[in-house]
């Protein structure tokens, strides 16, 4: 064995030389991995002993991708593309030999190799565009000639990772060799190659399924329209597309240029940076100070759950994904049945789209109990969540309950949206086990997870949650007890905004536009008429004191009833509303305002800089641990535009003195509500960024 380098070895096993890579975690294209293959390569071409090569990975994977910390910096020689010049280039027959996920700039780097063996668990994909970016060495260019334009684009615009079977009948790889003899498997079809003489097979030669595609631009233009929504706002998607376009149209090296130009320009956006940011901010958001990796877990074998209404029913069916059981409990028989018959169906629509099996409806929807007995059903559970009304005498209620019931070490968990936990667990003789799990509706849907921890909660409970979440395929930010925690706190900012912006002259449907042009899903307006104006509307105790009130009264209650802010056709296709805006006006003369025409520009400013204000608030009261964490939540939870990194980067952006001089600003003509945060005004003295806190 010949040591090329600290991460790279060479042997010869008969004739064929095996080059094995091991960089751990995932022997990503770091320096030191590029310059081992290099190396390696080239002694192994020059070995005359040797008649093929193997390529092959120590650890869990076969190259998963480059090291995105070098991103955005000069890097050290040798480059990507000189490694796979010197495989593709090869004299030799050169074999890659998967396992793991091949992604990225790995499956680039094996798409240089003249032939690919993969064991069956092996996964394949190029999801640079959830970065940002676009497969930067190669990937768009050699990915349309081996598996077609058309599987190009969905995998290249989604960055779906293809199982090995798929990617055995595409053509992404030759053969698949038994799990666990991965390196055998390889050495022997590298021998057969060898021994037969095979050509060796470059892949940005093959052409037959690129000039099959040209001259069909509606392959193209088809493919834009069916994603357009998926895509909206988007720059990574498109410029990935005209990649695959130019493999069609352009001879490889042609084609290589307009991959290499469009990778840089993307690279040098903000777009690709916020999605960078997003990648490292939700890692980082995993990681709580004060809490070692060695805490004790509290093993969750079954879980309990209170109410089974949406939310209830929702937060049991992420459970149930995980293979975990749970217990449904209700007062009544007639709210459980209609709970359980909701999952049914729920479970039901994403088998009859292919998502799940109707043998997994079945596995899971039995690991799903009804009960009407706290007493009978939660003794010998390991976590209870409660899901009822958002009134504090029921959650204490429920919680003095619970103590009563539930077994020593169970963990008891609120979904409370804004509630003091701490005074929830006030009413328990446990309160060290007490914790606040915010799901967010449809909680089965809904990547976000806001895990509250209350003044006394236990780091066994912090570190078992966090861990939970992950299990049951949550994003978790941890973070500390006040009115509405992060997400909901800083929404009401926004909410407030909104609404003084129409009594000073803004329609809905304008509020709505700016914010849907920045790139959120839809406007408040629009999602209240989704979410139904009535929700916590009461008929017998409404005089027509506020909007809301006249279009409830006028059941104009959303979507559902076919008008709200907007007015909605058969399809719920919405269009502002002459009803609504006389609402409005007359309500304007009523408070004797002035109504006047207000800029998009104010709008945005007005909506948004009093949202970052407030995150810096819940820095400075130590309720998030870390400005990124409120990015995450808000991406998460909130529909905030991945390509915008979240509040407080895009704040860092703008520049944090630009939001104080207009916080300021608004301050002096509107009041307090905009009084700038004193964090605020520090960090702008200290010349520092949001990033910093």
């Amino acid at each position: 064995m010949t040591a090329i380098n600290a991460v790279t070895d060479l042997t010869l096993d008969g004739e064929v030389a095996v080059i094995t890579l091991n960089s751990p975690p995932v022997n990503a294209l770091s320096a030191a991995v590029r310059q081992g293959l290099f190396e390696g390569f080239k002694a192994a071409i020059a070995d005359p002993a040797a008649k093929a090569i193997v390529l092959i990975c120590e650890g869990r994977t076969f190259i998963a991708g480059a090291d995105i910390t070098e991103f955005g910096s000069a890097m050290a020689d040798p480059q990507l593309a000189d490694v796979q010049d010197m495989m593709e280039s090869s004299t030799k027959p050169v074999v890659a030999a998967i396992h793991g996920t091949v992604l990225g700039g790995g499956l680039e780097v094996a798409l240089c190799a003249h032939y690919r063996v993969a064991v069956p668990s092996a996964k394949f994909g190029l999801p640079e565009v959830n970065l940002g970016l676009l497969p930067g060495a190669g990937g768009t260019q050699r990915l349309p000639r081996v598996v077609g334009p058309e599987r190009a684009l969905e995998m290249m615009t989604s960055g779906r990772h293809v199982p090995a079977k798929e990617a055995l009948s595409g053509g992404l790889t030759d053969e698949l060799v038994e799990e666990g003899k991965l390196k055998e498997g390889a050495i022997a079809f590298a021998r057969k190659v060898a021994a037969e003489n095979r050509p060796l097979t470059k892949i940005r030669d093959q052409n037959a399924k690129v000039e099959a595609a040209r001259g069909k631009p509606e392959i193209f233009a088809d493919f834009r329209k069916a994603n357009a929504r998926k895509f909206r706002g988007f720059l990574a998607p498109e410029y990935n597309i005209k990649c695959i376009e130019a493999a069609v149209n352009l001879p490889f090296d042609e084609g290589m240029k307009v991959e290499r130009k469009l990778f840089n320009e993307l690279m040098a956006g903000s777009q690709s940076a916020a999605q960078r940011y997003t990648f490292f901010a939700e890692r980082q958001a995993q990681k709580i100070p004060g809490i070692a990796d060695d805490t004790p877990l509290i093993p969750i074998k079954k879980v309990g759950v209170i109410g089974a209404g949406t939310m209830g029913g929702g937060i049991a069916m992420n459970f149930a994904n995980a293979g975990i059981p749970v217990v449904i409990v209700e007062q009544k028989q007639e709210p459980l049945d209609k709970g359980l018959a909701i999952i049914r169906k729920n479970y039901e629509r994403t088998a009859s789209r292919g998502g799940i099996t109707a043998a997994q409806v079945e596995e899971r929807c039995a690991l799903i109990t009804g009960s009407l007995s706290m007493e009978e059903s939660f003794a010998d559970l390991d976590l209870v969540i409660e899901a009822v009304f958002e009134r504090m005498d029921i959650k204490k209620d429920i919680f003095a309950k619970l103590d009563a019931i539930c077994k020593p070490g169970a963990i008891l968990a609120t979904n409370t949206s804004g509630l003091n936990i701490d005074e929830i667990a006030s009413v328990t003789k446990r309160p060290e086990s007490v914790i606040g799990l915010h799901f967010f509706s449809p909680a089965n849907v809904m990547k976000l997870l806001e895990i509250v921890r209350a003044d006394h909660t236990s780091d066994s409970v912090i570190a078992t949650s966090m861990k939970l979440a992950k299990q049951i395929g949550k994003t978790a930010v941890l973070v500390g007890v006040c009115p509405g925690f992060v997400g909901n706190r800083i929404l009401g900012q926004r909410q407030r905004e909104a609404q003084k912006l129409v009594m000073e002259g803004a329609m809905p449907w304008d509020i709505d536009r700016v914010l849907y042009d920045f790139g959120f899903p839809m406007g408040p307006f629009a999602m209240s008429d989704l979410a139904g104006l009535d929700i916590g509307w009461v008929k017998e105790k409404s005089n027509g004191e506020s909007i809301r009130d006249v279009l409830c009264e006028a059941d104009r209650r959303g979507q559902k009833t076919g008008a709200g802010y907007y007015d909605y056709d058969e399809n719920r296709n919405a269009k502002p509303s002459p009803f609504t805006e006389k609402v409005i006006n007359d309500f304007i003369v009523k408070s004797g305002a002035n109504p006047r025409k207000i800029s998009d520009e104010e709008i945005l400013e007005r909506c948004i800089f009093p949202m970052i204000n407030e995150g810096v608030k819940i820095l400075e009261e130590k309720k998030a641990i870390r400005s990124s964490d409120i990015d995450v939540v808000w991406q998460n939870g909130y529909g905030w535009p991945v390509y915008r990194g979240g509040p407080m980067w895009y704040g860092d952006q703008v520049g944090p003195d630009k939001v104080l001089a207009k916080m300021q600003e608004f301050q002096a003509k509107m009041g307090d509500a905009f009084k700038p945060s004193p964090l605020l005004e520090k960090l702008v003295a200290d010349g520092k960024k949001f990033s910093d806190l």
